[in-house]
């Protein structure tokens, strides 16, 4: 079962799920993990892209005997893939969040995919036949994907503080400190505990 995805202190956020999809773990993992971060809206562009082959997937972590693509130097990287089954499941996850978002009443001009999160499933268990009479297991591995998005929160710059009127605030022990210093200063002595 796929874990929670943690929440944050941002109260403006959506989910969308899936479970037991039929689509590669590590093909969606980098996937999911090459939109985390962008708008929603520009995160379904370069999905499109990917899938007209414009630009590619890059492969960070599975990226064993993967083919190397001049596409991948957007990322800093050379490997790179089109995985397309995975693509348009993160598409269909994508237009879900929306939906949530606009039932939920979200600006979806502001939205970002905050956090990704690919975990492994039951893989499916088939079986081939082989030579002499064998048999082998032939597995797919499959994944839950979880999709959350947050209202991008617009900063805006603090007023201007108006310190020509403002007088200094002072605490008393420092006020203390002061008067007994401009004291000492005056007499070149303090003296402790009144007359005698």
């Amino acid at each position: 079962m796929v874990k929670k995805i943690s929440k944050t202190n941002n109260k403006k956020y959506c989910v969308s799920n899936a479970f037991d999809l039929r689509v590669h773990y590590k093909n969606t993992y980098e996937t999911a993990k090459a939109v985390k971060g962008m708008l929603v809206s520009k995160a379904q562009q370069y999905l499109q892209q990917v899938l007209d082959h414009e630009r590619c997937v890059p492969f960070t972590k599975y990226d064993g005997a993967t083919g190397r693509t001049g596409q991948a130097k957007e990322w800093g990287l050379t490997h790179g893939r089109w995985p397309e089954k995975s693509v348009r499941v993160v598409q269909g996850l994508l237009t879900n969040l929306k939906a949530n978002a606009e039932s939920k009443r979200l600006n979806v001009d502001n939205l970002v995919i905050a956090n990704v999160q690919v975990n492994q499933a039951t893989k499916g268990r088939r079986r081939t036949f082989r030579a002499h009479g064998r048999i082998n297991a032939y597995l797919s591995s499959n994944c839950h994907v979880a999709i959350r998005g947050e209202e991008k929160e617009v900063k805006t710059k603090k007023a201007p503080v108006d310190t020509t009127n403002k007088s200094r605030v002072l605490f008393p022990a420092r006020q203390i400190r002061k008067s007994l210093a401009k004291a000492y200063k005056a007499k070149k002595f303090v003296e402790i505990g009144g007359k005698k």
